[in-house]
């Protein structure tokens, strides 16, 4: 993984170190992607959004913000996804079950051809609307180019 050897998250605790994580995966993911190595990419910005929803749900006070239902299933991701958009922090235009397909797939197939254009793009977007990005790249540690 990205973040692999590169934080501790111990020292950074729990909602810090999510936020850490999920933006290493970013970079990580657009590396493998860039790289060829698409099926990776698209595992590893899978994890970039697990990690930014994760990070989000973390803070009290981002919480708060969130229309919960009592039989909400805040450790399901497809879940947190619903509730985020319910809630007005992440806009409809974002296709997740199409994402969560395509990521189900890229954990059994290369997808070498598959075009991640368009679904880089949206990861983007949703990651701005939980403020994960923009980011400065120079608060991460440097990356280590011997990770897959």
């Amino acid at each position: 993984m990205p973040h692999a050897g590169l934080m501790n998250a111990d020292e950074l605790g729990p909602e810090a170190a999510a936020l850490m994580q999920a933006r290493l995966h970013i970079r990580g993911g657009k590396r493998r992607l860039r790289q060829g190595k698409t099926a990776a990419g698209i595992v590893t910005l899978y994890d970039a959004l697990t990690s930014a929803t994760e990070w989000f749900l973390l803070s009290a006070g981002r919480r708060t913000e969130l229309l919960l239902k009592a039989d909400d299933d805040l450790n399901n991701d497809k879940t947190v996804f619903n509730v985020l958009v319910r809630s007005g922090v992440i806009g409809r235009e974002f296709d997740y079950e199409a994402f969560d397909r395509i990521v189900e797939k890229a954990l059994h197939e290369n997808l070498a051809d598959y075009n991640y254009t368009a679904l880089l793009e949206g990861i983007e977007a949703v990651m701005m609307q939980l403020g994960v990005l923009p980011f400065d790249e120079s608060t991460l540690p440097p990356e280590d180019p011997s990770t897959y």
